[in-house]
């Protein structure tokens, strides 16, 4: 391969690394989150080494305010873990152990309290409101499947109490 092979390869890889990068934050932002808490966590996925504070506002192009609320938010969620380095004064970050998993449980959680809240309704739902009532379960039973194919909790069983028309 020529120099200017590598350099094309090199280029064409810092555009695909950019690219994800972006991606990932929207991704993340659809999900409620900060884009750049989604855009440290990729850089993280992408580079896979560990990465000091400053060189995550440096190479983001971001503020030290906002990576400071990104990691925060990333490592209460087991995505990230802070580092330290001998003989350095700040912080680095790396990705946890098995940070998808622990993304896995998360979304499995969210998921199950959406289920939760909309039994609730059914509970709450007085006799003779047959069409809601199956509207609502419907609703309910799609959060149920979600749970159950992430590997969640037991699903509830709301057909105990079906709703007489």
């Amino acid at each position: 391969m020529s120099d200017t092979d590598t350099a094309k390869t090199g280029d064409d890889l810092a555009a695909i690394r950019s690219e994800f990068i972006e991606k990932v934050g929207l991704i993340a932002q659809s999900k409620g989150l900060p884009r750049i808490a989604g855009r440290v966590f990729a850089l993280l996925v992408f580079d896979g080494e560990t990465v000091s504070f400053a060189d995550l506002a440096t190479r983001l192009g971001v503020s030290r305010g906002s990576v400071s609320s990104a990691t925060r938010l990333l490592e209460d969620r087991g995505m990230i873990k802070r580092v330290g380095k001998p003989g350095q004064r700040q912080d680095f970050f790396r990705l946890a152990d098995d940070p998808y998993e622990s993304m896995l449980a998360a979304e499995a959680a969210s998921l199950e309290r959406a289920r939760a809240e909309i039994g609730a309704t059914l509970e709450q739902l007085p006799d003779g409101c047959a069409g809601i009532w199956q509207r609502v379960e419907g609703y309910a039973r799609f959060y149920e499947r979600m749970v159950e194919a992430l590997g969640g909790a037991e699903p509830s069983d709301h057909s105990s109490r079906r709703q007489q028309g």
